[in-house]
């Protein structure tokens, strides 16, 4: 739905706001038409039963007004003493409608001095659960989101089984896209394995002001924009289209910001014709070929425990070892290894047309130059430039983007150049030779940003082999994510911290209960 749809709905629902309780108003001493002005009578309302202004701007929020909306209905018919369980019930299922009826057909007295607490022990465990579900959401969705590395496309930097904190604040909140949608679950509901949201109505992309830009080398959690599996990852029978905050959050490092040009020789990353210099905290990996003197004895799990590369892995044909995901350190310490006579990096040659966008002599260790679209940047268009900018025209940017031979339509219109709205970034994992990256779809827009993986509360080697074969990894809890130097673990600082609490709240309590006796 667009703005201009929107701003109608929200005059509408203010209409019938003062249709349907202009009376319970002057009831409670106000007057009719302060049912009716937009914002204002909300902030009467809350007057009227006795609730913080400040709730008004919780309706606002999308999904947390979901959980807002029920609390001010009810609290509106206790108010004008209605609170019996079947008014509660009906003012929750009614949608609020209960009100009108109350509004026009009872005769209701104003209390204005009601009781707050809850009538029963039921409704004070639904009103803090309520409240819990509220912050909780509210924390989830602009600030602070839990997140956990599936895959080992940034392994070294990032392992499979960390648990981290993502900012949603670092690169400015975006506001849900999907109103109506279940809290703090992405796009399906555990267990029930449903869809946890529905697509309509829609919100228009807005994202708050950000404390920084995404800078080249950050690690980035966003929106995979490929997505179209019904479950996140699981293969689908069908194309399953979802709005973009509902689609596959992904982590990567970004590699190129709008304006860039990036370019791959042999496996190495040029930005705007430079050799991109990784941080000291990322570990890149390659594959290797490991020539042995076929003589020596080699004990494949002998080495990969020595170097700790248990998510390589090994085999020996023809004289060769064979080794993915190996970085630096690691091909160091094999050179000494006896019996091994050569490391060789891995450069693929062969042309890979799954390698974005599809039409070049290209493959994971060799493309480019490509630019990366900027916002208010002016591209050409013509049949060697379009399928680079394709996807970005017609399915990021909503345009009709039809293709004819050499003539370019867009919405109608013959075009040879065109203006991008919005950034785009190039998103690449660490480990190249096992991570599904923008080297196979492309750009990431500005808009399926997520946020900035700040932390490290939690990590468990073996995560996806059974709870049985569950470790944890001491060393990176409570370690950061960015920064300069080897990560550090803050988690002893954590735990005498929360010693120091636990003590002062025993001699707290013992000085209060020595006081009172």
């Amino acid at each position: 739905m667009e703005i201009s749809g929107w701003l109608i709905f929200i005059l509408l629902v203010q209409v019938i706001h003062g249709i349907g309780t202009w009376k319970l108003y002057v009831k409670a001493g106000r007057k009719a038409w302060e049912a009716f002005i937009p914002v204002y009578n909300g902030i009467v309302l809350m007057q009227i039963i006795n609730r913080p202004k400040w709730w008004i701007l919780l309706l606002f929020i999308p999904v947390i007004n979901l959980f807002l909306f029920p609390i001010i209905w009810i609290e509106t018919l206790r108010t004008f003493g209605k609170k019996s369980t079947i008014d509660m019930v009906l003012g929750v299922v009614t949608l609020g409608f209960y009100i009108a009826y109350v509004n026009y057909t009872q005769e209701v007295t104003y209390r204005a001095n009601r009781d707050l607490t809850a009538p029963n022990k039921t409704m004070d465990t639904l009103g803090s659960l309520s409240f819990a579900i509220v912050v909780a959401t509210l924390v989830h969705t602009y600030f602070i989101q839990p997140y956990t590395i599936p895959t080992s496309s940034l392994e070294k930097s990032l392992l499979v089984g960390d648990f981290l904190f993502v900012s949603k604040f670092h690169y400015g909140a975006r506001t849900p896209m999907t109103p109506i949608a279940a809290p703090m679950v992405h796009d399906t509901l555990p267990i029930v394995k449903v869809k946890s949201y529905s697509a309509k109505p829609s919100l228009p992309y807005f994202r708050f002001p950000a404390l920084q830009k995404i800078e080249r080398n950050d690690i980035v959690v966003f929106n995979w924009p490929a997505d179209t599996l019904f479950h996140m990852y699981k293969a689908a029978d069908k194309r399953y289209d979802k709005p973009i905050d509902k689609k596959t959050n992904y982590v990567k490092r970004c590699t190129a910001i709008p304006g860039d040009k990036i370019e791959i020789k042999e496996g190495i990353v040029f930005i705007n014709g430079k050799e991109s210099i990784l941080p000291e905290r990322a570990k890149p990996q390659y594959s290797y070929k490991v020539a042995w003197d076929g003589k020596t004895p080699v004990d494949l799990d002998y080495i990969k425990k020595e170097l700790n590369i248990t998510d390589a892995f090994g085999q020996i044909a023809n004289d060769t070892l064979i080794f993915s995901a190996l970085p630096q350190s690691s091909v160091d310490r094999l050179k000494n290894i006896p019996g091994l006579t050569k490391v060789e990096r891995i450069i693929h040659k062969e042309t890979d047309k799954t390698i974005f966008p599809g039409t070049k002599d290209w493959n994971v260790d060799n493309l480019g130059p490509i630019y990366i679209p900027e916002a208010g940047k002016t591209v050409e268009l013509n049949k060697e430039t379009i399928p680079f900018y394709k996807k970005v025209i017609g399915e990021y940017e909503g345009n009709d983007l039809k293709i004819n031979g050499d003539e370019i339509r867009i919405n109608g219109q013959i075009a040879t150049s065109y203006t991008f709205k919005q950034d785009y970034y190039w998103m690449m994992g660490d480990n190249r030779h096992n991570s599904l990256d923008s080297r196979y779809w492309g750009f990431v827009p500005a808009d399926h940003i997520v946020g900035k993986p700040i932390f490290i509360w939690m990590s468990i080697d073996g995560i996806n082999d059974g709870l049985k074969n569950w470790s944890i990894r001491w060393d990176r809890l409570f370690t950061t994510v960015s920064g300069d130097g080897q990560p550090k673990s803050y988690f002893q600082y954590f735990l005498i911290a929360l010693a120091a609490y636990f003590a002062f709240d025993y001699f707290r309590k013992k000085k209060k209960k020595k006081e009172e006796a």
